[in-house]
């Protein structure tokens, strides 16, 4: 397998190049022609602001904002260097999404996307629409890795979301409520805000599917200022209650979180969060004097200890000189796995996203999303699923 990297950092962390993609036809051992694809993987580099004629402009160091990315970047890096080496060519192009001189209206409107069998983005908002758009008008697939949206794109089967919507998570949970606590008191904790608006209604479709509700779950306006005296009330010292923390917002998990912690030793309580708390700093913090569980959905689970996590630890420390974080280990498996389905379906991976020819670190499950039943071109094809995950004490684990 022949690799070409046409774009990517050059920092302490990841080196600046530009290096001519090979589009000659490769030969192997035996002189046959083998077959060749190319690869764009897109993500927010801000090369031209981090950058001036060559030189780095930051002298304290890599700015924060680019970390994500350029962290997306060396997985993806580390893959196409450990990647097995089949009868196939590969030219991997790695594009700066926000680039000034080469953004990606310029790159489309001067064709130079066209050629790509496959794109694998790490992008949100404009950049996510973009790709959308071009991967419908050019069919080809667009693997958004990262971003749990939609983004507003309807009829357009070439997208494919690897990390879950918002609506996905709730459907998840109110699965797993439906299949396993049914009978405890359930209770879905909110406060005001269009936000939490759209959860509440994700709940409720799920609960309302055939007119009428198959779970009493009483909703809650929860104040953090007497949240806890007013949730008091509500909770069974003799039965479990299920609370649905049906907010985004960090300081109101905080809060609810506190106010359950407080309650529990009294009143049985499971808290079920939203997917984005597995990134909130209060429930990072060891406390041994806390031990109270809260429960959140995720699509990523990785304890680092398979095979080709301690490959990744061990291939990144050498070629980086530290240690990967979440968002390299996604870029690895991102441009592993879809690599590798490429090169298996070149002509139809959409077809066979769940022929997956090897698990990484996570199990997926695609399916296609019609949002209107009467719809009849697929909306999106979207990895629906999820772990279950606990979080004690500043401590992981996956139970579901």
């Amino acid at each position: 397998m022949t690799v070409t990297v046409k774009h990517t950092l050059i920092t302490a962390l990841i080196f600046l190049a530009v290096v001519t993609a090979n589009t000659a036809s490769a030969q192997n051992a035996s002189g046959n022609t083998i077959p060749h694809y190319k690869i764009g993987i897109f993500a927010p580099l801000y090369l031209d602001s981090i950058f001036s004629n060559n030189n780095f402009r930051y002298s304290k160091g890599i700015p924060r904002f680019i970390i994500p990315a350029a962290d997306f970047v060396q997985g993806a890096m580390v893959a196409l260097d450990s990647m097995p080496h089949p009868d196939a060519q590969i030219d991997v192009i790695v594009y700066d999404s926000k680039s000034y001189n080469t953004g990606l209206p310029t790159l489309i409107k001067n064709k130079k996307l066209d050629s790509l069998n496959l794109m694998i983005g790490n992008v949100k908002d404009a950049e996510y629409k973009q790709l959308a758009d071009f991967a419908l008008l050019k069919k080809i697939p667009f693997i958004s890795a990262t971003y749990p949206n939609d983004g507003g794109i309807t009829q357009n089967p070439y997208l494919v979301i690897v990390n879950s919507t918002l609506k996905a998570h709730c459907e998840a949970i109110y699965s797993y409520i439906l299949q396993n606590h049914g009978t405890d008191k359930l209770i879905l904790c909110r406060q005001p805000g269009i936000q939490e608006d759209m959860v509440a209604s994700f709940f409720k479709q799920s609960n309302d599917q055939d007119g009428q509700p198959l779970l009493q779950i009483e909703t809650l306006n929860f104040d953090s200022a007497h949240g806890e005296i007013f949730l008091k009330t509500k909770l069974d010292s003799n039965r479990q209650t299920l609370i649905i923390g049906a907010s985004l917002d960090e300081n109101f998990a905080t809060k609810l979180v506190a106010a359950c912690s407080n309650l529990n030793s009294t009143y049985p309580i499971m808290l079920v969060g939203m997917p984005n708390w597995d990134g909130f700093t209060g429930l990072q913090k060891k406390n041994d004097k806390n031990e109270f569980s809260v429960y959140f959905t995720s699509p990523y689970f990785n304890d680092k200890t398979d095979d080709y996590s301690k490959m990744v630890l061990n291939l990144y420390a050498k070629k980086y000189k530290g240690k990967p974080s979440d968002m390299a280990f996604k870029g690895f498996e991102m441009t592993w796995l879809f690599s590798q389905m490429l090169m298996q379906y070149p002509n139809n991976l959409l077809a066979h996203l769940n022929d997956k020819p090897i698990k990484i670190f996570n199990d997926y499950n695609f399916r296609p999303v019609w949002l209107k039943k009467q719809n009849t071109v697929t909306d999106y094809i979207e990895n629906k699923h999820l772990y279950f995950i606990k979080i004690a004490n500043g401590t992981k684990t996956k139970v579901w």
